[in-house]
């Protein structure tokens, strides 16, 4: 069984994320960067169905040079080998975008199984993983917080959290499958996995090797153009009530809700 995890490195969620001065980009230069952490239920899960049924794990990664960092995590963990999508003409792909880049180094690996995290917590679009899924020409089943192997081995019973429930759906490979929370609990790389990480291949891809034109990627191919970033709005100072009678601020505090708020 071969098993593909697609793999996004984003900005650690505590880093202070600050504009450049155009407004067309974040400041990169200061910024902690991990792996997506959705993307860590789907390395965690490709390692399980390998330790259980055998096969081959690849992480699949697009991006500059400092993504080879995410990378090694996944093959600490336990990955076998990773693809490394990595040409100036990928940047600023759109998710159509990504999922060709995605798609093409995926192909030739002809993998059993696809896994993706739900989606990145930098756009928090989950658009990849879908297009790729149809570029791919493979069923798709999104945030899975279950996951059981057929008798057969070809196929999977999937809990999908819908509003409201639970979705059963029985798939069958090859498939895309995105991971949500729930799913598995990730595990640390341990020392002797990151002294082994650093001997796995990660083999480069570029634009050439891939079979993808620049009409395909970029900033020009992109449906989606950013027009500009925008801060989030200062809040405005709160208000305090104190050394009055509590019947007192509780009406003021009502008032300001109806008036104000517009809550109530």
């Amino acid at each position: 069984m071969k098993i593909v995890v697609c793999l996004k490195q984003t900005p650690d969620t505590e880093a202070t994320i600050k504009l450049t001065a155009d407004k067309q980009g974040i400041e990169e230069q200061n910024i902690k960067w991990v792996m997506n952490p959705y993307d860590e239920y789907a390395v965690e899960q490709a390692l399980r169905l390998k330790e259980k049924h055998g096969g081959e794990t690849v992480v699949v990664c697009m991006g500059p040079d400092r993504v080879t960092e995410a990378m090694r995590t996944a093959l600490a963990m336990g990955m076998d080998k990773g693809v490394h999508l990595k040409d100036d003409a990928f940047a600023h792909s759109d998710a159509t975008g990504t999922a060709k880049a995605l798609a093409a180094a995926i192909k030739p690996l002809s993998p059993d199984l696809i896994l993706c995290g739900r989606q990145a917590i930098d756009w928090d679009m989950a658009q990849v993983p879908a297009i790729l899924a149809e570029l791919l020409d493979m069923p798709q089943v999104t945030v899975v917080a279950k996951m059981e192997m057929g008798a057969d081995g070809k196929s999977a019973v999937c809990n999908r959290r819908i509003e409201g429930g639970e979705e059963v759906v029985e798939v069958k490979f090859p498939a895309v499958l995105t991971c949500d929370k729930g799913l598995n609990e990730p595990r640390y790389a341990s020392l002797p996995g990151i002294m082994k990480a650093k001997k796995k291949e990660i083999k480069p891809l570029g634009l050439a090797e891939s079979g993808l034109s620049a009409n395909d990627v970029g900033k020009a191919s992109s449906k989606v153009q950013i027009l500009e970033y925008l801060p989030l709005p200062e809040r405005p100072p709160g208000k305090v009530f104190k050394e009055q009678e509590t019947p007192d601020m509780v009406k003021q505090v009502v008032k300001l809700l109806r008036e104000e708020a517009k809550i109530i």
